[in-house]
């Protein structure tokens, strides 16, 4: 079956799709292949979103679609009553004979979800605003999943903000040299090695847990057309349990710096406090009601120890001949991370006034 014959199959599962009229590739994830779907029901066209999980990545899909039917179902019991309630959180489409998620006949886990109109997602941030309502977003993403009753969310990848594992990933790395790159990067691995003191920081400091979302990039978060608001968080894949300190410091490694992920040229990169300003306000505005004393004092390091792990994760991969991220030129992961690493450097340039903004506004 050719991948358009699977996309139109998986598609006519679900309860939205009436005469299939096509299917186009949507969005700019890198993990799950996301089609936006147009179907014709009678007189009326309906629109949805359809996902291929990577049950690569994602080694146990019905686990994972529990975690995203608890989370979707709280969110929408949580906002009842508002006139564009259908907006702001994503819902999960049945399938015909009533699950949430389709198993075809090649071993492929499918999901749909309404079609949020008027909005989109950005790549890159534009300006502050934007900043305050990405924070905003995932801060009332974490308020609004406080309360989620028990049992506790499973673990779609354990470990996954695991520093000190991370950690000793690298030094295995290292130790083995795999692709006999080690030498050719030792002033990244002696960035590395000097920063050993801080992988246990976060775990050591004996946070709640929360119900996180662990993938906090600003196209993460579908920004109001017209009013320019954040409405919906979106990539519900990775949301588990977790550290709020984990979301914060994912969003100050991916919004704070106007670079690019793997740019090579270092002088771009830094950490604009402005930009970071504006994520804090829009963050604590949110959460600062339900987060406790101790999560808001980490905020700061959470910035820099998840740029920090970012890097030694492209780091490793780097030494081990490039496994796991996909790259598309020679020493792709190694940019990556000397990009990571030089945010750190800026972070740690501007840690002081950025720990005296957090004691202020906190």
């Amino acid at each position: 079956m050719s991948k358009e014959e699977a996309v139109r199959a998986a598609a006519q599962e679900f309860e939205a799709c009436g005469e299939f009229l096509g299917a186009t590739p949507y969005g700019s994830g890198h993990i799950n292949d996301t089609y936006r779907v147009d179907s014709q029901q009678g007189s009326v066209s309906n629109t949805f979103i359809l996902q291929r999980i990577n049950h690569n990545i994602f080694k146990n899909p019905v686990a994972l679609m529990e975690n995203i039917e608890r989370v979707t179902v709280h969110m929408a019991g949580k906002i009842n009553g508002r006139p564009d309630r259908s907006r702001r959180f994503l819902k999960l489409i049945s399938t015909r004979d009533g699950r949430h998620w389709h198993h075809d006949s090649e071993g492929n886990y499918w999901r749909a979800y309404n079609f949020i109109e008027r909005a989109r997602s950005y790549d890159a941030v534009e300006n502050t605003g934007q900043a305050f309502e990405a924070g905003r977003a995932f801060g009332r993403f974490q308020k609004t999943l406080a309360d989620l009753p028990l049992p506790r969310l499973h673990e779609s990848i354990p470990d996954f903000h695991h520093t000190p594992k991370r950690f000793a990933a690298l030094e295995q790395a290292i130790s083995r040299d795999v692709a006999n790159r080690a030498a050719s990067a030792k002033p990244e691995i002696d960035f590395a090695l000097a920063h050993r003191s801080l992988v246990g920081r976060l775990l050591d400091a004996k946070l709640p847990e929360r119900v996180t979302h662990n993938d906090t990039k600003l196209n993460n978060v579908l920004i109001d057309d017209e009013t320019g608001e954040g409405i919906c968080v979106i990539d519900l894949d990775t949301v588990m349990p977790g550290l709020a300190a984990y979301d914060f410091g994912d969003m100050v490694r991916t919004t704070t710096s106007p670079a690019k992920e793997d740019e090579q040229d270092l002088s771009k990169v830094q950490m604009d406090f402005p930009m970071f300003e504006a994520l804090l306000r829009g963050y604590l505005d949110a959460a600062g009601a339900f987060l406790t004393a101790g999560e808001k004092e980490v905020l700061t390091l959470s910035g820099k120890l998840i740029t920090f792990e970012i890097g030694i994760r492209f780091l490793t991969d780097h030494l081990s001949g490039d496994t796991y991220f996909k790259v598309h030129r020679p020493n792709h992961n190694l940019d990556r991370a000397r990009t990571q690493f030089k945010l750190v450097e800026s972070i740690e340039a501007q840690e002081s006034a950025m720990e005296q903004l957090v004691r202020s506004l906190a």
